[in-house]
Formats: structure tokens, C-alpha cells, sequence
């Protein structure tokens, strides 16, 4: 079952979260009791080639995998679906136009302009019907922006209402440093 199956029967999901680029480790992440594996690229160590790597064990769990990209790195988004990833998290997206910039990067035409490439994607998820990919591709995989500014919560209506933007993560951090203009680093702000 798909991790946007899962999300649109409304199950709740737990991810474990990766920042060690090593694929043993992930592997090991992989084999626990979560619902997929994020790997990090944005705090964490993650890289192009640990991603490239990581994937494959968790995808080999039977697990969905997501990416987290580093900041305004929306071109990283499509890598992340060629090597196999699910869904992308991008950070900091902080209007419409990232938004818009952020969901191109993850769909194929006419939704978006990625450009095509899963040469790694297929084999790890059992396809080689190029036309089948391409048909279910804008379905089956998710976007995910990050609210975590003032800026963000204030286009927050507009980044949701973005097509292919599928939902959101909150990072309750950063959104502390943003809404305490720079004085604290409280996820439990209660101004927030």
C-alpha cells in the first residue's frame, strides 16, 4: 500500500528519521517498527549518493521513503524520485511561488516540468512500462512543503492550494525562531 493510500484513508504514520549517510544504517532504520524512513539531506548528512544508496533498503523493507532536500534545492526533488523516493519534503518553502517552483520539480508534464529519468526508480519498485510510469508518476508520488516562517503561515493558504502540493510539515524550530523574532528556539511557544 502506497504511502498516499495510507495518508488519504487517513492513517496516522510514523517515520523514522535519518541523517546518518550510511545505508547499513538505514537499513537497520529500515527493519524497525516505523511506517517509512525519511533521509535527511537538509540537517542531516545525507548527500546525492547516500540517498542513491539509502533508498534501496528501505524500499527493500517495503517501506515508502521520503527525502528531505536543503533549502531552495527543488532540482534535488526529481533526483530523489529517480533514485526511488516516494514523496520529498522541501524546507523553508515560504510562498506561492516556491510552492509552484517546488511542486514543477516533482511532476511530469503537463502538471510539472520534470524531466524524465527513473532509471533507478523502476527496478526498485518492480516497473519497467515507461508508459505506465509515466501515466501514475504524477499520482503515486507526494510533495510536501515545510511551513516555518511567518511568511509561510501568512501564504499558507495558497502554498496548500498550490496543485501538487500534496501537504505540509510544520517545523515548529525554526517557526519559534521566526515567530519569537530570533529570541528563543521553543517548539512549545505558546504564542505560536
Amino acid at each position: 500500500m502506497s504511502l498516499k493510500s495510507r495518508l488519504v484513508a487517513d492513517e496516522t504514520l510514523f517515520t523514522a528519521w535519518s541523517g546518518v549517510p550510511d545505508a547499513l544504517t538505514v537499513e537497520i532504520i529500515a527493519k524497525q517498527d516505523f511506517d517509512a524512513v525519511t533521509l535527511d539531506m537538509q540537517h542531516g548528512g545525507h548527500h546525492e549518493d547516500s540517498v542513491l544508496r539509502g533508498l534501496a533498503p528501505v524500499l527493500a523493507a517495503n517501506k515508502p521513503a521520503l527525502v528531505r532536500i536543503p533549502v531552495g534545492r527543488f532540482d534535488m526533488a526529481s533526483r530523489a524520485l529517480d533514485f526511488g523516493a516516494e514523496a520529498v519534503i522541501a524546507p523553508m518553502v515560504n510562498s506561492v511561488a516556491d510552492a509552484r517552483q517546488f511542486a514543477a520539480a516533482m511532476k511530469y508534464p503537463p502538471m510539472g516540468e520534470r524531466s524524465w529519468g527513473p532509471t533507478y526508480a523502476f527496478p526498485r519498485h518492480g516497473k519497467g512500462d515507461h508508459a505506465e510510469w509515466l501515466r501514475d508518476s504524477n499520482q503515486r508520488t507526494m510533495a510536501f512543503a515545510m511551513v516555518e516562517t511567518r511568511a509561510a503561515f501568512e501564504a499558507l493558504d495558497g502554498i496548500l492550494d498550490t496543485p501538487g502540493i500534496d501537504g505540509i510539515f510544520v517545523g515548529p524550530s525554526d517557526f519559534s525562531i521566526a515567530w519569537s523574532n530570533g529570541t528563543t528556539v521553543n517548539s512549545t511557544l505558546e504564542s505560536m
